[in-house]
Order: C-alpha cells, then sequence, then structure tokens
C-alpha cells in the first residue's frame, strides 16, 4: 500500500499540494482527475521521490527509496526511455536491472500496439513513443503503475482497445494510478476516482454502484467542482448585449 501523510509541495509561493492525505492499496484501478495545475503531476512526481517534499510517503509501510523503488513504474508523456535505443535493447536493459521484469507481457504489448523491435525509439511517431512508455511501465513487474497523460497523440481507437487489452494483462495485485482529462473515456474502466482541487482533496469516490443510483462519474465531478454549464451562455449573451 501507498500511503501518503500531509503531504505538502510548493513552488517558491505557489502551494502545488495542500496537506493531502491518501492511501492507495494493491489491486485497484484509481483515476486521478483536476484541471490543470490541480497537483497531479506533483502528486505522482512526489511519490516517486523526484521531488522534494513536506509529509511522508511510505511504501508498504517504508519509504520510497533505492531498495524498493522498483515496486513502483511510471509512464509519462514527458517519456523517460533511452531515445536512442531500440525496444529490443529496452527489453534486455528491464530483464537486466528488474528481477520481476515480465518478459511475455513486453512481447504481447509490442505486437499488440504493432511497435518495431529493432528501431530506435526516436523514430516512433509521438502516439507510438507513448504506446512503447506505457509497454515499458506495465512490463516492469511493478505493483504499483503511475500513468501521467499517457494516451496524447493516440487516436480513440487506440485508446479504446488499450483500456480493453489493460483489463486483460493486469494482474490482481497490480494497481494504476491514471491521471487523464479524459474523464468519460475511462470511467467504464476505472473503479474509483480521486478528485483534486488547488492541491487538495475534494472527492474519493468508489464507482460501484453509481449506475443502479442513476448517477454517471462527470455528473459527481461536475457537482464537486460546482460547474456551471449556462456561464458561456451568459457571456454570448453579454457579448451580444456589448456589440449589439
Amino acid at each position: 500500500m501507498i500511503e501518503i501523510k500531509n503531504l505538502s509541495k510548493s513552488y517558491g509561493d505557489v502551494l502545488a499540494l495542500n496537506k493531502v492525505n491518501l492511501e492507495i492499496p494493491r489491486g485497484q484501478i484509481v483515476g486521478l482527475f483536476g484541471e490543470n495545475g490541480a497537483g497531479k503531476t506533483s502528486l505522482m512526481k512526489c511519490i516517486l521521490g523526484f521531488m522534494k517534499y513536506d509529509g511522508v510517503i511510505t511504501l508498504d509501510g517504508e519509504k520510497v527509496g533505492r531498495r524498493n523503488i522498483e515496486k513502483i513504474s511510471f509512464a509519462t508523456s514527458e517519456h523517460s526511455f533511452f531515445s536512442q535505443l531500440t525496444g529490443e535493447d529496452h527489453k534486455d536493459f528491464y530483464k537486466d536491472h528488474f528481477e520481476t521484469f515480465k518478459e511475455k507481457r513486453f512481447d504481447t504489448l509490442m505486437d499488440f500496439f504493432d511497435l518495431p523491435r529493432n528501431k530506435k525509439i526516436a523514430s516512433f511517431s509521438t502516439g507510438g513513443k507513448n504506446q512503447f512508455e506505457v509497454v515499458l511501465s506495465l512490463s516492469q513487474g511493478a505493483y504499483f503503475i503511475l500513468m501521467d497523460e499517457p494516451f496524447a497523440g493516440n487516436d480513440i481507437f487506440n485508446r479504446e482497445d488499450f483500456y480493453k487489452v489493460l483489463l486483460g494483462v493486469l494482474e490482481p495485485n497490480e494497481t494504476i494510478l491514471l491521471s487523464t482529462h479524459l474523464i468519460e473515456e475511462v470511467s467504464d474502466f476505472i473503479e474509483r476516482a480521486i478528485l483534486l482541487h488547488k492541491g487538495e482533496i475534494i472527492g474519493d469516490i468508489f464507482l460501484e454502484g453509481l449506475d443502479e443510483e442513476g448517477l454517471s462519474l462527470m455528473d459527481l465531478i461536475k457537482d464537486k467542482y460546482n460547474y456551471r454549464g449556462d456561464r458561456v451562455k451568459e457571456i454570448l449573451e453579454e457579448r451580444d448585449t456589448v456589440f449589439s
């Protein structure tokens, strides 16, 4: 389990995370949602130990460090692979450095995404690079797989196929923490939604039973964020008044 207690992170005078408390056990598919600047990426990078922060983050009771960091993998559209190496080069590297590397899963996903094995990753399209990033994160053998907008550059058909294949390859003890703005696309795929707003958690929702209540995840999120659908109409009416 990842346990986060009183996590705060500032960039100068800007408070990105404010006393966040969160528990993420194994075996869940969790969506992390929030507007731009809500703190989603900062939260993930703090979990990974990529930046300094105030508070406590533990993984199975221990601080995240060299002894246990292999239990967490990360897929980001910023990319963390070696662009001048091929897919096969990465496979060999991961096999050497991660005892739990899932070679069969790597091969299956490379075939599924139709990614070439012997071309430098630098030659891939943007979508292909993001797919390869996802392949690595899922194949590392980590218990906790963090994904930060992993679908950028991929068309809707690739994304839909990915959701289905992900459900097929995940094992019961693996957890996905997925940060994305594609809320409606992933609402049938995740089982829990964590909502961030200005660095604070304003909602932690388990989706089981929502359909029975006649509610959608998007409806709940709009309510939590006090979304006003009529404000666009008001602005347009104001514009017509000014320029009429």
